[in-house]
């Protein structure tokens, strides 16, 4: 009998262990937690030691592994590279992916192969008293952590004033993620200048216009993209209402990311790993400019890679953890079109009511494909919401396919009249 492949996986979900289960080589693999989601997202404090042991121990219980995989951000994509070193299997560095992820350290090498596509940014200590001044930008500029996800304390600063108010913020939270990720820095002996920095945010000056990501790999230091997908904003937030595939931008913009995803990618040493990239496109000027560079697929985009491609790209991140090549994605999907509704809300409150389930099979059933993911029960309040970003609570996610984005549109706005969401909304607060 053919010995099947042991693929463990840092941040196991429901979710995306269904997609793992329905690719082409899930016949020759078995999935297993190396650490579940639940022990790394919504927990009280990140414990990366912990975490990593937990997970050598069920590796070394089980007796055997063949790939470790993650399409969830820190600690998920920075732990990986450890357990793969560990047990001598595929896998990019971790110094390749903490010069992706650390945002201050990922600018300094984007800035020496792509300088005019990266905004003006410094790093800063939030805790120091004269940081607004430290930080020698003039307003409007974003703030955000040097490591986050899910635009964790991320915030536009439109005066010192608001500075001020916001860091009082930052200043009881940043060190949630900003700790265990320093205490990688220091316990893997990576470069000093960065273990030994006080600064934990970065400032950065606006890039606007249409904003995307492009999804792709290296293999054996070749550099490969298999996809651009949109992201579409509020506008008044900047909090994301959708992503869409395929891209509806120009092929030549399209060719000209591709380009500049491949100088950083290779500036940044990493290899045999999946990444995404996020980019504004300013039609304006004509420049695209980089926003950040995740190196793991998007497992927010894996059901519209399934819906295309009739394959979610989980299979480009199976393959390479593997050791294999991956195939060209081919569109065999039901659709043509593809989007992940992130359906919000901008104030904080108590939830009444959320969809029931007969409602939710009422929607799956009238249209094809279409998945729904209610984060809210009825009871609870939305600041309990875990991860979100600074200026919304993401109520629900709805994913559809459809022919065109006209029929896309329509399928969404059936689902929003028939998703019943009642929410006892606070007293108004002053929003900065």
């Amino acid at each position: 009998m053919r010995h099947k492949k042991q693929v463990f996986v840092v941040g196991l979900d429901e979710f995306n262990l269904e997609k793992l289960q329905r690719l082409p080589e899930a016949s020759e693999c078995d999935f297993h937690s190396a650490i579940d989601i639940q022990e790394m997202r919504g927990v009280e404090k990140l414990d990366i030691k912990a975490l990593i042991a937990k997970a050598f121990e069920r590796i070394d219980k089980h007796g055997s592994i063949d790939a470790i995989v993650s399409y969830y951000d820190f600690p998920g994509s920075t732990i990986l590279p450890i357990i793969a070193d560990k047990y001598k299997i595929p896998a990019p560095s971790l110094e390749s992916i903490m010069k992706c992820e650390h945002k201050y350290w990922s600018r300094l090498e984007q800035s020496k192969v792509i300088p005019r596509s990266i905004p003006a940014f410094k790093a800063f200590d939030p805790f120091e008293k004269k940081a607004y001044q430290r930080i020698e930008l003039i307003p409007p500029f974003w703030i955000k952590p040097i490591k986050s996800y899910r635009s964790f304390l991320a915030y536009r600063i439109n005066s010192e004033y608001q500075f001020n108010e916001i860091i009082k913020e930052v200043r009881k939270q940043v060190n949630y993620i900003a700790e265990p990720f320093n205490y990688l820095f220091k316990a893997y002996n990576l470069p000093h200048e960065f273990s030994s920095m006080e600064e934990t945010m970065i400032a950065e000056t606006p890039v606007t216009g249409h904003q995307c990501t492009v999804e792709g790999y290296v293999y054996d230091g070749e550099v490969i993209i298999y996809g651009i997908v949109d992201s579409v904003t509020d506008g008044m937030h900047n909090s994301f209402t959708r992503y869409e595939y395929p891209s509806s931008l120009p092929q030549e913009i399209q060719f000209r990311m591709a380009d500049l995803a491949r100088r950083v990618i290779t500036q940044a040493g990493l290899n045999n790993s999946p990444f995404n990239i996020e980019f504004f496109y300013n039609s304006t000027v004509n420049h695209i400019f980089l926003l950040e560079i995740n190196p793991r697929i998007s497992q927010a985009h894996t059901d519209m890679f399934e819906k295309i491609h009739g394959v979610s790209h989980h299979t480009i991140m199976l393959n390479l953890a593997l050791g294999r090549r991956p195939k060209a994605l081919e569109y065999k999907g039901d659709f043509k079109i593809a989007a992940n509704f992130m359906l919000r809300t901008f104030e904080p409150g108590k939830v009444k009511k959320a969809p029931s389930q007969k409602e939710i099979d009422a929607l799956k059933e009238r249209h094809q494909g279409t998945e729904i993911k209610v984060h809210v029960k009825a009871g609870m309040h939305l600041n309990e919401l875990y991860g979100q970003d600074s200026y919304s609570f993401e109520l629900a996610n709805i994913y559809i396919g459809a022919r065109n984005q006209k029929e896309l549109i329509d399928r969404y706005h059936d689902c929003l009249e028939n998703l019943t969401f009642d929410i006892a909304y606070d007293e108004p607060t002053p929003i900065y």
